[in-house]
């Protein structure tokens, strides 16, 4: 991205929206681009993954909807927005590593589909957004980790439902072989066809649950999908940042464009 047009973005307080299936790279790739624009980053799916492991760690029920809303409604959630070092911690306990356990990504759904666990966590998402982007350059500014530079904020529904003004919405997909094989690579640090069997099961379910309460397999309109399938990470980074240019600059030459505008697919 040009230091000009990375510097009008971030002199507006850019929101980046990244949506996408498990394993697409949403969450390392966005990680890498927040570094790379200057702005706080935001992995909405930890929250999700921390709530699960809070609601274990309390005994609830987690087929208990209301109680695991109840639960989730109290809990002493913080997130560390810095892409350099983003962090979890829930009443002052880092559980960072603790919610990427497979006991975690088994159960997790449970607690991403209970539709009132998802408006709370929404709600708090905003909040985390708005102080990042909205922030002014005096008191508020420091309050928030970017001084209102901006956030990368990735997750389910991110792109349609959280944040459908950001000002760049995209939706980072790939193959569902390239998918379970980079999962595969990251949870058991292998990608032959005994580690990517074992992964399967995880992966395509949690999708298919989190497809009844969002929409992430298809861009909604004014999303721009990046194909990563055939791309590596570092060239899946650079293809995000080129739509973030390519949109920002479409938004400064047109001033009544809404945000998120159509870019090019890839």
């Amino acid at each position: 991205m040009s230091g000009e047009a990375q510097a009008t973005a971030v002199a507006r307080g850019l929101v980046v929206a990244i949506d996408g299936p498990s394993g697409s790279g949403k969450s390392s790739v966005s990680r890498a681009v927040a570094r790379r624009l200057g702005t706080a980053y935001l992995d909405t799916g930890a929250m999700y993954r921390a709530a699960t492991w809070w609601c274990l760690e309390e005994r609830v029920d987690l087929t208990d909807q209301a109680a695991v809303a109840a639960a989730v409604d109290v809990m002493p959630l913080v997130m560390g927005i810095d892409p350099a070092a983003p962090s979890v911690h829930v009443d002052g306990t880092d559980v960072g590593e603790a919610i990427r356990t497979t006991e975690i990504s088994t159960a997790v759904s449970a607690v991403a589909t209970n539709l009132a666990v998802r408006a709370e966590l929404r709600r708090l998402q905003r909040a985390i957004i708005a102080a990042e982007s909205s922030a002014s350059s005096t008191e508020d500014a420091g309050t928030s980790f970017s001084g209102g530079r901006g956030i990368v904020a990735e997750g389910r529904d991110i792109t349609t439902v959280v944040a459908p003004d950001a000002d760049v919405r995209i939706l980072l997909t790939a193959s569902e072989e390239a998918r379970l094989a980079r999962r595969s690579l990251e949870v058991h640090g292998a990608a032959d066809a005994a580690a990517v069997e074992a992964t399967k099961d995880q992966v395509l379910r949690r999708d298919r649950d989190d497809s009844t309460v969002s929409q992430f397999h298809v861009a909604a309109d004014g999303v721009v999908t990046v194909d990563s399938s055939d791309l590596d990470f570092e060239q899946t980074i650079q293809a995000v940042l080129d739509v973030v240019e390519q949109v920002m600059a479409t938004a400064a030459t047109t001033p009544d464009a809404g945000s998120g505008g159509e870019g090019p697919a890839r």
